[in-house]
């Protein structure tokens, strides 16, 4: 696939990745452990659904189809989602939710760094603005990992445990496919392989501050970027997100 149909795949891609994350975020909503995570988590949720109005809306005027990006978020089947399998991952415990954080946020950091220099200048416009909240993510999810694993024998222990659990899931955000090698031959997405070096460099540094040990496993769990394998909790975070506007077809505020 090239052309416009890999860019709106691609497109995809970023929107769905900050939908899905977004809405797992926006779950701790009154749910969280102390007042100023509740609002901390709630606006980090409204970042990334801002984001996700700009990539998907920008989608939807690539593939000129008239889908808009309400549309692309309510009305597509787990099937055609193409986020990878970290954020879909259920929000557990609140170590668990930081640490899934501060994975994506060092590689979404690094990923919109160069897409703000993308030869798109439509994509290096939403990704320079959304770069900004980014910064303030990873600061932020960072520090609390930190804090936590540097903190209790309880505290690491969960967050030892947490790492442990996701990490086969990051490999995915680094493996290119089709669409990446087409993204890339445009000018439009970086090289991954070469993401993926930065990434651990920043990511190990979250590490040894917070006392834990990177797993040592190159296995990676793959297939939600691509459509072609999601988890069994994307299709109940879809059900959630997803039923007033399948219950009242064409509401509107």
């Amino acid at each position: 696939m090239g052309g416009q149909g890999a860019l709106f795949e691609y497109l995809l891609r970023l929107g769905d990745n900050t939908l899905i994350l977004g809405h797992r975020v926006s779950e701790w909503c009154g749910h969280a452990p102390v007042l100023e995570e509740d609002i901390a988590l709630a606006n980090t949720a409204l970042d990334l659904i801002g984001q996700t109005q700009m990539w998907l809306g920008l989608a939807g005027e690539v593939e000129a189809d008239g889908r808009t990006a309400d549309d692309l978020a309510m009305l597509r089947d787990v099937w055609d989602f193409r986020n990878v399998l970290l954020v879909e991952q259920p929000n557990g415990n609140f170590g668990q939710t930081m640490m899934r954080q501060m994975l994506f946020d060092a590689f979404h950091f690094e990923l919109l760094s160069d897409l703000a220099g993308a030869g798109d200048d439509r994509i290096a416009a939403v990704a320079a603005k959304a770069l900004k909240e980014v910064t303030y993510h990873f600061d932020r999810s960072s520090e609390t990992v930190i804090g936590l694993g540097d903190g209790t024998e309880e505290s690491h222990a969960r967050m030892q445990a947490a790492l442990d659990l996701l990490w086969p899931y990051v490999g995915e955000m680094f493996t290119p496919d089709d669409i990446d090698a087409a993204m890339f031959e445009a000018g439009v997405a970086p090289d991954l392989r070469l993401l993926r070096a930065r990434f651990d460099s920043r990511v190990d540094r979250v590490l040894k501050d917070a006392t834990l040990a990177r797993p040592d496993s190159s296995y990676a769990q793959t297939g939600g970027k691509t459509g072609f394998r999601h988890s069994e909790h994307l299709g109940h975070l879809l059900t959630q997100m997803q039923w007033l506007q399948r219950a009242y077809p064409g509401a509107v505020w």
